[in-house]
């Protein structure tokens, strides 16, 4: 086995630094295409060994090299791409491993195992398991763990698991979970666990579990727990758990703080130990629970706290101190306050 090692690294060697006509590049050992290639060859069906490609237009079979390909990868790889450490192409269809890694000028597909990691100028599509992490300018499909993490330029959608997070320039879809967080440029959907948070720079929909917070540029739809808080620029919908406090501009369903919540339009049932507010000119439909429920605006239904006020009273106010600025009369009162339109 020691012979035959050293016959084929000899080999290689002596292809990759002997003076060869261009046509003349490889010792093809080969029928109709088929067979064995060393050396810089063109295309083969079979196995191909080379120390590093520059020519490779494509294999179908096994392309083992020492490094990555010349800039810019031209190869096609069906098959498997092996890396002794490393290897890569201009597309990679299949198996693509190596003792460091593998990586593509244009995209990997099938199954890809790095130590260190694999990554695609534009799109990665399979099953991949990298050292450090998995990666693509582009998008980034399937089911993917990474050490550090999984990162895409353009959408990732699938099973990701990253040690410290998954990220997207664009859209996330999928589970997703990451040590510190997941975060998308675009919309979330699915189930997402970070460390410290998860976020979008637009919507989020699904169930979203953040040590810290989860937050969207957008609208928030699902299940929401933030250690610190949950909020939305848009409209809040569903259930959302924050351990100081909860905010959207809009909220639809049920809220549960620690500490405190708010909105300019709020419809549910909402539980801030502290303190509710809603904006100048807002309205709150429902039912609130706070020690001090301060409604600059119109309260439609009930609040139960220490101190209750409203603009415009259209319900019930409970507490030991009450008050209802739409009211000619006892505008101020302990225990109970109630008006009608």
């Amino acid at each position: 086995m020691r012979t035959v090692t050293i016959l084929f690294l000899l080999a290689l060697v002596f292809v990759a630094t002997e003076p060869q006509p261009v046509s003349a590049q490889s010792l093809d050992l080969t029928v109709d295409g088929y067979g064995l290639s060393i050396g810089d060859s063109r295309a083969v069906n079979g196995i191909r060994l080379n120390f590093r490609d520059r020519r490779l237009r494509e294999v179908n079979g096994i392309n083992a090299t020492i490094w990555t390909p010349y800039s810019p990868a031209r190869g096609v790889v069906n098959g498997i791409a092996l890396g002794l450490p490393v290897t890569g192409g201009r597309r990679i269809n299949g198996l693509a491993t190596g003792i460091f890694g593998a990586g593509a000028e244009e995209s990997i597909n099938g199954v890809m195992i790095g130590p260190l990691g694999a990554g695609a100028g534009e799109s990665i599509n399979g099953i991949g398991l990298g050292g450090l992490g998995m990666g693509a300018g582009g998008n980034v499909a399937g089911i993917m763990m990474g050490g550090l993490g999984v990162g895409a330029g353009g959408d990732v959608t699938g099973v990701m698991l990253g040690g410290l997070g998954v990220g997207a320039g664009e859209n996330v879809t999928g589970i997703l979970a990451g040590g510190l967080g997941v975060g998308a440029g675009g919309n979330l959907k699915g189930i997402g666990l970070g460390g410290l948070g998860a976020g979008a720079g637009g919507d989020v929909t699904g169930v979203m579990l953040g040590g810290l917070g989860v937050g969207a540029g957008g609208d928030v739809t699902g299940m929401m727990m933030g250690g610190v808080g949950v909020g939305a620029g848009g409209t809040l919908r569903g259930v959302a758990v924050g351990g100081v406090g909860v905010g959207a501009s809009a909220i639809r369903g049920l809220v549960l703080s620690g500490v405190a919540a708010g909105g300019e339009d709020v419809a549910g049932a909402i539980v801030a130990p502290v303190y509710f507010r809603i904006t100048e000119g807002g309205r709150l439909t429902g039912f609130t629970i706070s020690a001090f429920n301060h409604i600059k605006g119109d309260q439609n239904g009930l609040t139960i706290g220490l101190i209750n006020y409203a603009w415009h009273l259209n319900g019930v106010q409970l507490g030991l101190l009450n008050f209802a600025g739409n009211k000619r009369r006892a505008r101020w009162l302990p225990i109970i306050n109630w008006n009608f339109d």
